[in-house]
């Protein structure tokens, strides 16, 4: 049972002897499985003798909806097994390489989704932020709501924002600006995450990252053996 965000190749050259892959992604905005349709799925295979792979991209920790199915399974006396994964603030500071706790510029940082459930109350951004706390939003849709939370805690309109679209896939983006100008931010696809943070000011501009990444020649296929290796 795979997350919409995992990518299929990855899936179809796993060698894994799997009977059936379930696509039961999510998408904001879009109609979709339910959470709950995807509990029974859980229990359902579990419970019939099945191995069950519920696999997500990043970590399913991390607004991953994992406290829900884990609530499910144990209720059911099933066992589980968690491996960890990296979440997408961590791919994406790697990918513009900067660090998040800069001890610098940093005191704190603030991981947070700007897509509320039914029901619940907005963030109380004042209360949680300061100058020198690195905010990494995900899902933060239209930009415009988030600047201006921002702004109001206290945040300059100067401080630096960077927006990553599909990190760590061929099809990753990144846009900078700042938080005076995120809102006339480009709508970037989705899955998104949005970096806020006086950090960011000592970020690979995009002439080393691309320097660098056009430096990396494989000069192999990864999946084959690495053979006999040399002596020392």
């Amino acid at each position: 049972m795979s997350s919409c965000m995992m990518p299929w190749c990855l899936l179809k050259s796993s060698g894994w002897c799997l009977p059936r892959i379930m696509n039961v992604g999510k998408r904001c905005g879009r109609k979709s499985i339910t959470q709950d349709e995807i509990n029974d799925l859980l229990l359902r295979f579990s419970l019939s003798g099945e191995m069950v792979v519920r696999l997500k991209s990043g970590d399913p920790l991390i607004f991953g909806r994992a406290g829900e199915e884990l609530d499910a399974l144990r209720r059911a006396g099933i066992e589980v097994e968690i491996v960890p994964g990296v979440t997408a603030a961590l791919a994406a500071a790697a990918s513009v390489q900067v660090s998040l706790t800069d001890r610098r510029t940093v005191d704190q940082l603030l991981v947070i989704s700007a897509h509320r459930g039914h029901g619940k109350d907005d963030s109380d951004w004042q209360s949680l932020v300061t100058s020198r706390t690195t905010v990494v939003v995900y899902m933060p849709g239209e930009y415009a709501g988030v600047a201006e939370d921002l702004c109001r805690a206290g945040l300059s309109t100067s401080t630096p924002c960077a927006i990553i679209s599909k990190v760590s896939s061929p099809e990753e983006r990144l846009y900078r600006t700042t938080l005076g100008l995120l809102d006339g931010a480009p709508i970037l696809p989705s899955p998104c995450v949005l970096i806020v943070g006086e950090t960011l000011a000592t970020a690979a501009s995009p002439e080393s990252r691309s320097l660098c990444l056009q430096s990396i020649r494989p000069e192999r296929d990864s999946r084959q053996p690495l053979g006999s290796l040399p002596e020392f």
